[in-house]
């Protein structure tokens, strides 16, 4: 399995994927595509204009090519499950469904006992819990450095996923200590890594028409160099389609890759368009299936040091999510099992697919599908079984340099 960072020589690889997926006519994206093959990185201008003007075809040819470069026909996927602690939320981000007030009827904070409850069913067919929720107002480190332990303890086979960057900070300032501080708590309960949530777009302008309150961008910056200068890896993201401009997207991707040079701890970046069905931003620009479809190739194409792009699909559904495979993504999240955060704002994506039908979704992409670890360092081609057997793998070993 390729996996962890793919080919090193991708850029070398590359061209010649394009040619055998047809070449490429647009001007723009053959500039994107040299500037690539020599070594360099696509310029903020030149990715601005991609985004706005570059023929979408010829994106998506070059972000399938780069990613064929890197990983070939793999694409990889987990076995996890989704649970939110809480909905209660100090906060009143615009865009945000999912939050609640204290005194709202369905307003819920799971104790301990609630939160093993809702992993016991699913701890023998998973292997990451991925667990984020709202900013609860009593809540210190110590409940969620319990909450971690309790469930490592029970489940020492899973991989804990948990907190975005806001949550941290909100827990630095409940139990006065640093960011350092809160995140060596957590890892010494069990924290595995950060899943890169709340990074919205990481222009401060931006942030507080849509989510005034939360972190800043620098902020959200610091905290994950914090986690991965400790050891833990993390996942970014960008939330499109509210009321930035091109020009706010291409610079979060600037963001991104400036701190990987430095650090080298993000994994996978996870572009979703705002959902609006149930939120409070009547000027959302939203996202058609051709813009996002476009900023899958343009993060493939622009993050040049990030491997794994992912189609995160309890977002943008399991259609658009087989198109994204052919324009640079090259991960599907997981089985999920559970999820409230995307379906509070309108996601109709089912969470009950197991791994058989996630495969079939891949292969049916052109794909081979690869089950991995949550951090990457380990992979197991899987193959699909006869209905009236059980889910069976066929192990390989740990990458190469991981």
């Amino acid at each position: 399995m390729l996996g962890s960072t793919g080919h090193s020589d991708w850029r070398r690889r590359f061209p010649a994927v394009v040619e055998d997926l047809g070449g490429i006519d647009d001007i723009l994206v053959i500039e994107a595509a040299k500037v690539l093959e020599e070594k360099g990185r696509v310029s903020n201008n030149l990715g601005i204009r991609l985004l706005l003007e570059a023929d979408l075809t010829d994106l998506r040819i070059l972000g399938k090519a780069l990613k064929m470069a890197r990983f070939e026909e793999e694409v990889y996927f987990n076995s996890n499950l989704h649970v939110n602690p809480t909905n209660i939320c100090v906060l009143a981000c615009r865009f945000c469904a999912f939050r609640r007030g204290r005194k709202a009827a369905d307003a819920y904070a799971l104790s301990v006992e609630e939160y093993l409850s809702r992993i016991r069913p699913f701890s023998s067919r998973i292997d990451e819990v991925h667990s984020v929720g709202g900013l609860h107002p009593d809540w210190t480190v110590e409940h969620y450095a319990e909450l971690i332990r309790s469930a490592s303890e029970a489940h020492p086979h899973l991989s804990m996923k948990c907190l975005t960057a806001v949550e941290v900070k909100h827990l630095s300032l409940m139990s006065d200590m640093t960011f350092s501080e809160v995140l060596s708590t957590l890892k010494e309960a069990g924290l595995t890594s950060l899943p890169g949530g709340g990074a919205e777009i990481l222009d401060d302008e931006i942030r507080t028409i849509i989510c005034n309150g939360k972190e800043s961008s620098e902020e959200y910056l610091e905290i994950h160099r914090t986690a991965h200068h400790l050891g833990l890896p993390t996942n970014c993201t960008m939330l499109f389609g509210t009321i930035e401009g091109a020009e706010h997207r291409i610079k979060h991707l600037d963001s991104l890759r400036k701190l990987q040079d430095d650090t080298g701890g993000f994994q996978c970046f996870v572009p979703y368009p705002f959902l609006p069905d149930r939120s409070r931003l009547p000027q959302a620009q939203l996202s058609t299936g051709s813009e996002t479809i476009r900023m899958i190739a343009i993060s493939r194409i622009m993050l040049d040091n990030i491997p794994h792009i992912k189609a995160y699909r309890m977002n943008i559904g399991d259609k658009l999510a087989a198109i994204a495979l052919n324009s640079g993504a090259d991960d599907v999240d997981g089985t999920v099992g559970h999820e409230e955060i995307m379906h509070e704002a309108g996601s109709t994506t089912s969470v009950e697919d197991d791994l058989d039908r996630l495969s079939r979704l891949i292969e049916d992409a052109g794909g081979i599908p690869v089950r991995r670890s949550t951090i990457y360092n380990r992979f197991e081609r899987y193959i699909r079984r006869p209905p009236s057997d059980d889910d069976f793998w066929v192990p390989l070993p740990i990458a190469e340099g991981v």
